[in-house]
Formats: structure tokens, sequence, C-alpha cells
């Protein structure tokens, strides 16, 4: 099975988001690292290069593919800020339309600016993504 490539690193969240050039977004991360740390009580540590991560769950797929992966993250990204919510969103569609300006992927949210989104319907979409997280895949 090949390597991971996304996994915990031992650079410095600090460091990482400091050298953030736009200063808007460079807030902005910090502010969710702070509200992402509240959620899960995890401190965050980067996963790869561009990743700050929280928490931890161990995978395991029916195609026997398994893995390590945050509970919830973020990374400051050229267009937009990235933002891993897991399982999805279908099942929060009212949370969704109440969020503010925003698109969504698969497990993903992209927001441009903090201030574009309601931050208590976030904090409750990590929050429900944390919870699905640790019961789907209860620690050891």
């Amino acid at each position: 099975m090949p390597e991971q490539k996304t996994k915990p690193t031992e650079q410095s969240v600090e460091n990482f988001l400091s050298n953030i050039t736009d200063e808007q977004t460079r807030d902005d991360c910090f502010a969710i690292a702070k509200l992402m740390k509240k959620v899960t009580g995890s401190a965050p540590r980067m996963w790869g290069p561009s990743i700050v991560g929280f928490g931890k769950y161990h995978y395991k797929y029916d195609s026997g593919h398994e893995g390590d992966a945050c509970l919830t993250g973020f990374s400051p990204r050229k267009q937009n800020i990235t933002l891993y919510v897991m399982p999805g969103f279908t099942q929060h569609p009212d949370l969704l339309k109440n969020l503010g300006k925003h698109k969504a992927g698969k497990g993903c949210l992209y927001i441009k600016k903090l201030e574009d989104i309601n931050e208590d319907v976030l904090r409750k979409l990590i929050e429900h993504s944390v919870d699905f997280l640790k019961k789907k895949y209860p620690g050891k």
C-alpha cells in the first residue's frame, strides 16, 4: 500500500500562519484555528506542508485502504480558505443555507473571508463533523 501523503509534521503552525502574506487571510486563519481548537479540544498541528489540522482519527474503508486524518482542519489557498469539514453537507442543508457566502465541495467548504459567513453556523458545522467522525471511527 502506498504511503499516505498527508500526515502530521513537526512544522510550526504559528510560523506557517504568521507567514501568510495577506493580512485579512492571516487574521481569519488565526481565528479559524482558535475556533477549531475550541470545538475539538485539540491543539493545531500541521498535516503536510499546508493543512492546519485538529485531532486525529483512523479510518479503514471496505476496500482495505486505511490511514489517519485530522478530525477537522483548514488550509489557506490562493483563491480561498479551504475548510475540511466531513462528511459533506447533504445532512445539514439548513445550516449551509444560513452560513453565508461560501462554496461547498464533497468534504470542503471554501470561503474568501471569515466576515462573509456566520461564525456560529460554522461552529455548528464543525461540531457536527467532528461528532460524526468520532462515531464513525471510534478510537481504540
